[in-house]
């Protein structure tokens, strides 16, 4: 099974945001970092997610688990559903994903087990300023 690291960071609410997304295949490890401009820290979390559904979805990985520590994108996930905009058209894109998959997993986990991904969102923000 694949597993999938997620994170969404951002300077202010807003501010410069970024995702960072850290996969793990067969022993190797795939590691991405995009900045996303000025946007809340939750809406990082859920770009982090649809960014990760679309980097799956092109490798045809078909069986994966992924691991955030936001519990609002675990729980709009787990609901296939989210009150507030823009949260709501995110997590509808990212259920059109989700739905494609052989097997699809989504767990929360304290933020000090996702630390590689929460260096690549760090990272992304980075690259906003530069």
């Amino acid at each position: 099974m694949i597993e999938v690291y997620i994170d969404g960071a951002s300077t202010g609410n807003p501010g410069d945001a970024g995702a960072g997304v850290f996969i793990k295949v067969n022993g190797n490890v795939e590691q991405y970092s995009f900045p996303l401009g000025k946007m809340t820290s939750h809406e990082a979390e859920f770009w982090a997610l649809l960014k990760a559904l679309e980097i799956c979805t092109r490798k045809n990985y078909t069986v994966v688990s992924f691991r955030t520590d936001s519990k609002i994108v675990e729980d709009s996930v787990e609901k296939r559903f989210a009150k507030r905009e823009p949260h709501a058209t995110l997590i509808k894109k990212a259920l059109h994903y989700i739905d494609s998959f052989d097997l699809f997993f989504i767990k929360w986990i304290p933020s000090k087990n996702n630390a590689v991904a929460d260096q690549l969102a760090k990272k992304a923000i980075q690259k906003n300023r530069e």
